[in-house]
Formats: structure tokens, C-alpha cells, sequence
């Protein structure tokens, strides 16, 4: 598959590239896709979350009531669950949700959700270029002349550009990251990939280690 190379302003250049087959035309697999964007969500959760059991609540252990005669239901502590106040029953406690997945499972999923974007024509590539000031105002002057500002883009770049960064951060449908960081469930969550020339040889780099 060629793609057209197009300037910031969002005029052709009149030159086209070739998308690598072995990188966006292979046969997608699906579970690879679902494995890594649910490790990717799971990483994203803190697990601090935290609830008291009837061994953290602070309260006598002294039985409340004779045992019978009363009319009602037993109950042996005021740090019943059943009470106001009283303990939680199987609460949520801190720990890990962090997922081991193989990394040629991994690679299979970026590829295969590469290959989706592809299909779907949803990837554009764009001349390399940088910005001499942090400015927001600018980048979205790119959007607008690539006629992608009001969808979820994905700037790919070969290298870490600071000004770049920083006038993409308070923009929240857009994201810049670097080839070697591309990762699956960002590459789906966007409308459209937006692939510096120079990205496209990081990408091959990064998939033929």
C-alpha cells in the first residue's frame, strides 16, 4: 500500500511511501489485540483502593444482647457487618492489577492493530518537521491544515521533540509519542495515526529487534 506525503499545511508534496506488508498488511489476530489493550487498562489502575473489615473498625468486642429472648436475630459485636458502622465483608484491599504478556504477543497486537488502521485508511503520513516555540495555537493550525482537528489523533515520532510535547498536552483528543512507545490501545483509541516520514523507519527498527 502507497500513501501520499503531505506538508503541515496539508498540500501533497508529490512524493508517496510504501507501508512495509510484514508491518500493516499481515493477518490480524484479534485476541492478540484484546490481551494487550486489557494489560495496558490494568496498568493504568493504582490499586490503592481500600475498605475496613471488621478487624480494622474500632469498637468493643463485648456481646451487645443476651443471645435469646429478645425477639430478634443474634448478634455478637457491634462490629457486625450488619450495623451501621461495622465492618466491611470482603472489601476491596491495595494490590497489583499489572499483567505479564509475552512480548512476541505483544508485537502481534501492535501489528495487527497497525494493519486495522491501514485497512481502514486512517493513517496519514506527514514530512518531518519541528517547532521553534511550544505553542498550542500553532499545532492546532496543523490539525486544521491536515483536516483532522476535530477527531482523536496519534502523532508518531521518530524522536523526542520537548516543544512538540508541550503544545500538545492540554489538547485532549491528541497524543504524541515516540515509534519505540507506540502501543496498542492507543493506536485503536485514535481516529487517526498522523506518521512523521522518519517515524515510518523507527517503526521497521523497532519491529525487526
Amino acid at each position: 500500500m502507497e500513501l501520499k506525503v503531505h506538508k503541515i499545511s496539508g498540500e501533497e508534496t508529490g512524493r508517496k511511501v510504501k507501508l512495509d506488508k510484514a508491518i500493516f498488511g499481515i493477518e490480524p489476530n484479534d485476541h492478540a489485540i484484546y490481551l494487550d489493550a486489557k494489560r495496558y487498562m490494568a496498568h493504568q489502575r493504582q490499586g490503592t483502593h481500600d475498605s475496613k473489615e471488621r478487624s480494622d473498625i474500632m469498637g468493643s468486642t463485648r456481646k451487645i444482647k443476651r443471645q435469646k429472648g429478645t425477639g430478634t436475630a443474634r448478634a455478637g459485636s457491634i462490629k457486625n457487618p450488619l450495623f451501621r458502622g461495622g465492618g466491611r465483608v470482603f472489601g476491596p484491599h491495595p494490590h497489583e492489577y499489572r499483567l505479564k504478556l509475552n512480548k512476541k504477543v505483544k508485537n502481534l497486537a501492535r501489528l495487527s492493530a497497525l494493519t486495522y488502521k491501514a485497512k481502514d485508511k486512517d493513517i496519514l503520513v506527514v514530512e518531518d518537521f519541528t517547532m521553534e516555540a511550544a505553542k498550542t495555537k500553532d499545532y492546532l493550525q496543523i490539525l486544521e491544515g491536515l483536516n483532522v482537528k476535530d477527531k482523536r489523533t496519534l502523532l508518531v515520532l521518530n524522536e523526542a521533540d520537548n516543544n512538540l510535547y508541550l503544545s500538545t498536552r492540554n489538547l485532549q483528543n491528541t497524543k504524541v509519542v515516540r515509534a519505540e512507545t507506540l502501543n496498542t490501545y492507543e493506536i485503536l483509541h485514535a481516529n487517526k495515526i498522523l506518521f512523521l516520514e522518519s517515524s515510518l523507519k523507527a517503526i521497521a527498527e523497532v519491529f525487526s529487534k
